[in-house]
């Protein structure tokens, strides 16, 4: 079809045969590169030639002309993308769709996004789509169609390098604060997960985790804050500066509830780090965890009880105050059994236990065993697969 000069009678606006090549090509994808090399040979050829057309001027202004043109190319694109063998094919796609970028058409830039998005995964072709950086930025800042953005972060998500991180972190973030309702949990799982995979100074990773939950803190799900507690147990080098951020952070008018988990945890474990300050001091963080008990949802709660006994180990200086809250009605005959069960227990705990007990009871907890990120899977739960076409 590509080859033949006698086609005339399935000419459609210049273009031959356009349908049948189009499903020609995606049979194709359905099936593994060719191994008779004469056969690749050809049908590489007829690549090249579908590449080389989609710079040729229109041969017509009607838009049924560039559709078929543009059908054929694409789907000729997405071929390229499931041999990724050949460098200066893959290479060619991203430089003829890096032109449609700026496309006034929607479905355009759409689609150029998402095939540039599955060569950005090829060692091929990285390179060159990593020159699309700054257009696509621009395109999350300025793209009024909502999938159209969508598509520009999963591009971004998988461009992200190591060299690029911070910049496409902070711009996500940014572009967060405004993203649609429907896409932030997912949004949050892909920077938190770069944040992670690229970070060469944790403190950087704990300060993009703490600020997506001051932005979106409704929508971050419990592995967000789950894997920043693991990482700083596991890292002696940021609990000091993790104890001291999130304590700056729960000062903060408005605190979200995942800010108190977060806090609670890392304040119950290393504390002690910044109680030298006595802006920070062990009396000071007490009351500032204990002034968002009554705003908590039992879940919180419990973790803030586990935490109140963990400062009696931290700080024996303000055992009294600990123990008064322990033992106070509101949670001796709280209708909820956990919250009973725990004041009751860990009240009787720092009644009758010596300091070594205690301080057993209650030591460090041990680091986690490095493993592959939760955040992986659960993002892997909340894709969907994309459509050819919108």
């Amino acid at each position: 079809i590509v080859s033949s000069t006698d086609l005339k009678d399935y000419m459609y606006y210049f273009i031959a045969a356009p349908w049948l090549s189009v499903k020609l090509l995606r049979l194709l994808q359905s099936y593994p590169q060719p191994e008779d090399s004469s056969v690749y040979e050809r049908l590489k050829e007829a690549l090249e030639t579908i590449l080389n057309r989609a710079t040729d001027p229109p041969k017509s202004k009607k838009i049924q002309h560039t559709n078929a043109k543009n059908a054929v190319l694409f789907e000729a694109i997405n071929l390229i993308i499931h041999y990724d063998s050949d460098a200066a094919l893959m290479v060619r796609s991203c430089n003829l769709l890096g032109g449609f970028l700026n496309s006034k058409e929607t479905n355009l830039r759409y689609l150029a996004l998402e095939s540039l998005t599955n060569l950005a995964v090829s060692e091929f072709s990285r390179r060159a789509v990593m020159k699309h950086q700054e257009t696509v930025l621009q395109a999350l800042k300025n793209e009024r169609d909502l999938s159209v953005r969508q598509r520009a972060v999963d591009l971004l998500y998988a461009m992200c390098d190591r060299e690029h991180s911070g910049e496409i972190v902070s711009e996500l973030l940014i572009y967060l604060e405004k993203a649609d309702y429907s896409i932030r949990e997912e949004l949050v799982l892909k920077i938190a997960i770069l944040a992670e995979k690229f970070a060469t100074d944790y403190n950087w990773y704990v300060d993009v985790i703490l600020n997506l939950i001051r932005v979106a803190g409704d929508y971050i799900a419990d592995e967000v804050w789950y894997r920043v507690t693991q990482i700083v147990i596991n890292r002696d080098d940021i609990q000091a500066y993790a104890a001291k951020t999130v304590f700056e952070a729960l000062q903060a008018p408005s605190c979200h509830e995942n800010m108190v988990k977060v806090g609670a945890y890392i304040l119950g474990e290393f504390g002690n780090l910044i109680a030298g300050d006595e802006r920070a001091g062990p009396i000071v963080q007490f009351r500032l965890l204990h002034s968002m008990f009554h705003l908590c949802s039992n879940t919180t709660k419990y973790i803030l009880l586990s935490t109140y006994v963990k400062l009696i180990n931290l700080f024996p200086e303000i055992k009294s105050d600990i123990e008064a809250v322990l033992k106070h009605n509101n949670q001796i005959q709280n209708s909820d059994a956990e919250i009973q069960q725990r004041a009751v227990e860990y009240s009787k705990l720092s009644e009758i236990a010596s300091p070594d007990l205690l301080a057993t009871v209650l030591e460090e907890m041990p680091q986690f065993t490095e493993r592959e990120s939760s955040l992986l899977a659960k993002l892997k739960k909340k894709k969907v697969p994309t459509a050819t076409l919108r």
